[in-house]
C-alpha cells in the first residue's frame, strides 16, 4: 500500500493529542485500516519522540523531580500495588519508562551513599529485580512493559527487528548471486561507518549504478531522512560511490524537493518513491 506524503501528515496530524498506549494505537488502526499495523506504530513512535524531545527539559527540573517523586510516595503510601509510577507518567505526558528513570535516579540517590551510575541505572531498567525496594522495582516493571516508544523492552524488539530485515536483505543478494560484504566484514577491514551491504560488482537498476544498500526498518519520514544523510548516507557516498538507500521497510511519505534534490544529487535513489522495499525488491530480484 502506497503511502503519500498527504495520507502521513493526516495520521501524524492524527497523533497530536492520543495518549501512547496501545488502545491509542487499536483506534489508529481502526482509522486507518489500509495501513499495516507495523507502519503506524512506527510513525506513532516517531511523532512521539518528537513530543517527548520537545518537552523534555521541563520534567527534567530539579523542583518537577522533587514533585514526581513525592507524588510517587504518596501514591504507594495509599496502595503500593496500584501502577502509581504509570499513571503519573500518563497525566504529565511523559514516557512511562522516562518517568521510571526519573524517580529511580532519585530514589538511589536518597538510599545510597555514592550517586548512581548510568550503568547501574541501566541494568535496573533491564532487570527491575535488581532495584532494593520490591515496590518500585513493580512500578519501575509495568512501566517498562508498559511502555509503546522507550525502554529496554522497546529497545529490544527495534534491534530484532532491524536484524530481521538485514537477514531477509542478506537472503535476497545471496539468491540473486550478488557478491557483497557485509558490516562485519567491513568493520574487520578497518572501516568506522558501514552500508549494511556492499556490492563488490556494482548493478545497474533503472539507470542508476549501485554500489551498497542500506536497510531501515523504521518508517523514514522527511526528518529521519534527513538524519540519515547527514549521520549516514554522505559519508557512504563519498567513499564508496553512488547508490541505493532503502531508508523504511515500513514505509516513507513523498519527501519535499529540498529533500528529494539533495538526495539525488548525492547519486543516492529510490527517495522519491513512496515504498521503498518495492525498490529494494526491484533491486535484488531483477
Amino acid at each position: 500500500m502506497i503511502l503519500t506524503k498527504a495520507q502521513y501528515e493526516e495520521i501524524a496530524q492524527c497523533l497530536v493529542s492520543v495518549p501512547p498506549t496501545r488502545q491509542s494505537l487499536r483506534k489508529l488502526k481502526q482509522r486507518f485500516p489500509s495501513q499495516s499495523q507495523a507502519t503506524l506504530l512506527s510513525i506513532f513512535s516517531q511523532e512521539y519522540q518528537k513530543h517527548i524531545k520537545r518537552t523534555h527539559a521541563k520534567h527534567h527540573t530539579s523542583e518537577a523531580i522533587e514533585s514526581y517523586y513525592q507524588r510517587y510516595l504518596n501514591g504507594v503510601v495509599k496502595n503500593g500495588a496500584a501502577p502509581v509510577l504509570l499513571d503519573l507518567a500518563n497525566e504529565v505526558d511523559y514516557a512511562p519508562s522516562l518517568m521510571a528513570r526519573l524517580i529511580l535516579e532519585r530514589f538511589l540517590q536518597e538510599h545510597e551513599e555514592t550517586a548512581p551510575s548510568k550503568s547501574v541505572i541501566n541494568s535496573m531498567l533491564r532487570d527491575p529485580s535488581q532495584i532494593p525496594d520490591g515496590v518500585l522495582a513493580n512500578q519501575v516493571y509495568q512501566c517498562i512493559v508498559n511502555d509503546c516508544c522507550y525502554g529496554p523492552l522497546v529497545d529490544c524488539i527495534k534491534h530484532a527487528i532491524g536484524h530481521e530485515h538485514e537477514v531477509l536483505l542478506r537472503d535476497l543478494l545471496l539468491e540473486k548471486n550478488l557478491s557483497f560484504l557485509d558490516e562485519d566484514q567491513l568493520r574487520a577491514k578497518g572501516y568506522d561507518k558501514t552500508p549494511d551491504f556492499i556490492l563488490q560488482v556494482p548493478v545497474a537498476v533503472e539507470g542508476h549504478i549501485i554500489h551498497w544498500i542500506e536497510s531501515k526498518a523504521s518508517f523514514g519520514d522527511e526528518c529521519s531522512h534527513h538524519a540519515y544523510l547527514h549521520d549516514q548516507f554522505w559519508s557512504y557516498w563519498n567513499r564508496d560511490g553512488i547508490s541505493q538507500c532503502c531508508s523504511g521497510w515500513c514505509g516513507t511519505p513523498g519527501l519535499s524537493n529540498s529533500s528529494a534534490s539533495a538526495s539525488q544529487s548525492a547519486g543516492i535513489t529510490g527517495v522519491r518513491k513512496h515504498f521503498l522495499p518495492g525498490i529494494l525488491m526491484k533491486c535484488v530480484c531483477k
